[in-house]
């Protein structure tokens, strides 16, 4: 029998995949490594930029089954990766947008 192990040799990926960062490589990055290695869009940022970000929790989400149109599928799934992602921010704005409206004419309601 060989010493040589028969488990597969697994590679720590040089990248995180797509839309994840790699959190501990960015915490050793100086300031200037940052920069350097910026998007161009994000270059020439105002300095009041960040000054009103807000945190925004993750929400659990919940799995469902859904029937859309063949050409909505297809066209959201053309935008690339998380499309699912892009179909519920479209959804919440809708909701959002159906939602003020309708706190508004309660607040007006309460007011008279």
């Amino acid at each position: 029998m060989s010493d040589k192990s028969t488990k597969p040799r697994t590679r720590k990926p040089e990248q995180p995949s797509k839309g994840r960062a790699d959190l501990a490589r960015l915490r050793r990055m100086t300031d200037a490594e940052i920069e350097r290695t910026s998007p161009p869009e994000l270059k020439n940022l105002p300095a009041d930029f960040w000054e009103n970000a807000e945190l925004v929790p993750a929400v659990i989400k919940e799995p469902i089954s859904l029937r859309v149109d063949a050409d909505v599928l297809t066209w959201f799934r053309l935008q690339g990766p998380r499309y699912q992602s892009r179909m519920n921010a479209v959804l919440r704005a809708y909701m959002d947008a159906k939602v003020a409206p309708a706190k508004k004419r309660a607040a007006t309601r309460r007011a008279s």
